[in-house]
């Protein structure tokens, strides 16, 4: 299985280093990348300042293959690559990073879609919004 799990934000270096690893790749005519960011959420009188990411690793994993699978049934795709951050992850850091390639453009616009929809809804991955004034809740995905 692809490992998916990275410890802490999603760091550039590692989002150029994937997208450098698809250069010697010649049928790729197309790459789509998604990259959710930790936003500064405002909710009542509070400020988000970080998210601690947590999940089901068996789970989740087991839940991501499936997802990466059928993503493969749907969509000519050359490769699919997905991330997503565990632990705190700080206000303008990135949790979560899909990465898509295939022969054509149009697919990869709507695989990408797909997979993002797909994680979100469907993947025991939580996450407890921690507030400037170190208070917390559980984040709801909208």
């Amino acid at each position: 299985m692809k490992k998916v799990f990275l410890e802490g934000a999603i760091s550039s270096e590692f989002i150029a280093e994937s997208i450098a690893k698809h250069q010697s790749k010649h049928s790729i005519g197309a790459h789509n990348i998604f990259l959710g960011q930790v936003r500064a959420d405002e909710v009542g009188d509070q400020k988000v300042v970080a998210i601690e990411y947590t999940a089901y690793e068996e789970m989740a994993n087991e839940k991501l293959h499936e997802i990466r699978e059928s993503a493969f049934e749907k969509f000519d795709l050359t490769c699919l690559h997905i991330y997503h951050s565990l632990g705190k992850v700080e206000v303008g850091e990135i949790c979560i990073f899909v990465f898509v390639s295939s022969k054509r453009r149009k697919q990869v616009y709507e695989a990408t879609e797909y997979l993002v929809n797909r994680v979100k809804e469907e993947v025991p991955i939580f996450g407890k919004e921690i507030f400037d004034n170190a208070d917390h809740q559980w984040k709801v995905n909208s």
